[in-house]
């Protein structure tokens, strides 16, 4: 399981059993990082209670949103005609929507800000990427990748999670407020640079087996994190403080999470024996599973590799690993962080403490 550490692009969860041990210091993020919205000092009874209440204030004061903070209603969901003016109102000019009282999911809030970016043939190309390596990519696969390299997507705090959105659950004016504000003040270095770390993404010829799990892997990028998150459907986890010790929180993975339902949860037709190679839940357990000579140098990586990193990157023992993804290939993986699921370079922070990675396949007595 995991915790979420403050970071811009996308941020690792530190591993956690049902305790909260001292997170370790932030990572570095590998692209700029673009200034927070500033919000005007006013604050109603109504904003005051909204987790957005500074991006509110900061899109109504840019006169995106409206008309005013008292009146803006942050719990309504947001509806097309509404985010039809909003990216109008950023200068990007836009063909009025047919249907503009029709309410829009997260995922296509995501795709029209990223397309308001500029960044739509940057989203196209992990897309098509994807696709020609035969992993049946989702429509929203790059859309959702890119919304999070630039920092759109925002992460409820642990005992918040009912705030968590799925790909096709209705945005909330809230989440629209957020992402806007966010989008206003990107430099356009900050859009540069993602679209040149874009630019390097490439998918490896794969096996069979390796195609199945990246396939599976990849179905969830967009989905939000959730601590001890497990599942694309609503769950229950388990809680020291609710009643029966079972909590009910919305669709969403932590960082071990998603290793878990890709690997353990749901047997491959083609591979039974890959569910019974993941012992432990924890990225502690997972990492601390395979013996040193069975650990995969961070120079010898193949796709479906579980990767771990850890605070002294590779001199880190297993208890001093604190989050963990899948490897893709060529310098990209898939996981679950603070920006919820996608696809994330190995630069800054993930390279300098990537620990080691193990081979399920391998494990499983399953040639790659």
């Amino acid at each position: 399981m995991g915790r979420r550490r403050l970071t811009l692009l996308s941020v690792p969860c530190a591993a956690l059993a049902f305790a909260t041990p001292a997170l370790a210091a932030g990572p570095v993020d590998p692209l700029p990082t673009p200034p927070s919205p500033v919000a005007p000092t006013v604050t109603t009874q109504q904003d005051a209670k909204s987790w957005a209440a500074p991006q509110i204030a900061s899109v109504v004061l840019a006169g995106l949103m409206g008309p005013d903070v008292a009146s803006f209603r942050p719990d309504d969901p947001l509806t097309r005609a509404e985010l039809h003016d909003a990216i109008v109102a950023l200068g990007k000019p836009r063909q009025a929507p047919l249907d503009p009282s029709r309410i829009v999911t997260m995922r296509e809030l995501d795709a029209q800000l990223v397309a308001a970016a500029g960044l739509l043939p940057s989203a196209r190309q992990i897309r098509m990427a994807v696709l020609d390596a035969g992993l049946q990519p989702t429509e929203m696969v790059g859309t959702e990748t890119v919304a999070r390299l630039l920092g759109l997507r925002v992460d409820h705090p642990e005992g918040q999670e009912s705030l968590e959105r799925s790909p096709k659950q209705p945005a909330s004016r809230a989440e629209a407020a957020y992402s806007l504000a966010k989008l206003r003040l990107l430099d356009p270095s900050r859009i540069d640079a993602v679209r040149q770390v874009v630019s390097t993404f490439a998918v490896p010829t794969l096996t069979d087996l390796q195609r199945l799990v990246l396939t599976r892997a990849l179905r969830f990028v967009g989905y939000p994190y959730v601590f001890a998150g497990t599942s694309e459907k609503p769950q229950e986890i388990w809680s020291a403080t609710a009643p029966g010790h079972e909590l009910a929180v919305p669709a969403g993975f932590d960082c071990s999470g998603l290793v878990w339902r890709v690997y353990k949860l749901q047997p491959f037709d083609a591979a039974p024996s890959l569910a019974d190679v993941l012992k432990g839940r924890t990225t502690y357990a997972m990492s601390g599973e395979v013996s040193k000579a069975m650990r995969i140098d961070p120079g010898a990586l193949e796709p479906a590799d579980v990767l771990f990193f850890g605070s002294r990157g590779t001199q880190s023992k297993p208890s001093e690993v604190g989050h963990s993804g899948i490897y893709v290939g060529n310098g990209w993986f898939v996981h679950s962080s603070s920006a919820g699921v996608t696809l994330q370079p190995l630069q800054g922070w993930y390279a300098d403490e990537l620990a080691w990675g193990r081979r399920p396949l391998a494990e499983a007595g399953l040639a790659t």
